[in-house]
């Protein structure tokens, strides 16, 4: 059973997003909340699996609450999935870069709704490869993207770097097996060892890294990877 908490300070929005969680196998709403000091609140007493947090919200901003809930939650982490107006949202890289495991546009149908948060429940991404790409090269592009230096990714193993490239395509844990020749459970090890080395929340947190590391780049997000920095 996944766990949601649900945050928007639309009250019609907020109760239907519940109506239809509740109604759906699988799910379980163990949460509202309006604002954004008050998510940071449940998220901490409640420790649900998942929240459904709109990006604008009024005084703490849907980041900055993305921020502390996850600074103050244990492992594993709840996935957080911002909610917005714009599939561009200029807080959509921001909320990336901070740890939310991807974004849904507020009228998206109920049926793809359920099937991205279950998605997200099983620490795949919220985007199809194509829109992940999308977004991350837009990103890429922003005056503000300050690109990291290759050597930040040193500390991975071959395979863990294997990993993050395939990650930053886009792939599931399921096309990354196959790609790799290994089990899914061997690919989700990989993965939880590059979040914790890198120190990351979130798997498309680990997209944006791939693109500002110099492991991938924009416009060539199928390319061979390049060669691994050399340690000093």
């Amino acid at each position: 059973m996944t766990r949601l908490l649900i945050v928007d300070d639309q009250v019609l929005i907020r109760a239907g997003l519940a109506a239809l969680a509740a109604a759906a196998p699988g799910l379980e709403v163990v949460g509202q909340a309006a604002t954004g000091e008050e998510a940071v609140e449940l998220a901490a007493a409640l420790r649900p699996d998942v929240v459904l947090m709109d990006i604008r919200l009024p005084g703490m901003s849907g980041i900055t609450a993305l921020q502390h809930i996850l600074d103050r939650a244990p492992r594993p982490k709840p996935k957080i999935v911002m909610l917005t107006v714009f599939d561009l949202d200029e807080y959509v890289y921001a909320a990336l870069r901070a740890g939310a495991s991807g974004f849904l546009l507020k009228d998206t149908p109920p049926e793809r709704l359920l099937a991205a948060v279950a998605l997200i429940a099983e620490g795949e991404m919220l985007f199809a490869p194509t829109v992940t790409r999308r977004l991350v090269e837009t990103f890429a592009h922003q005056p503000e993207a300050r690109r990291a230096q290759p050597a930040s990714l040193a500390e991975l193993t071959e395979r863990e770097t294997d990993v993050l490239h395939l990650v930053g395509q886009g792939l599931a844990n399921e096309q990354i097996a196959q790609r790799l020749v290994v089990s899914i459970a061997t690919v989700k090890t990989h993965l939880n060892r590059i979040m914790s080395k890198l120190g990351l929340q979130s798997r498309a947190q680990a997209v944006v890294v791939a693109y500002e590391s110099g492991l991938l780049s924009p416009g060539r997000a199928g390319a061979q990877r390049p060669a691994r920095p050399v340690v000093p």
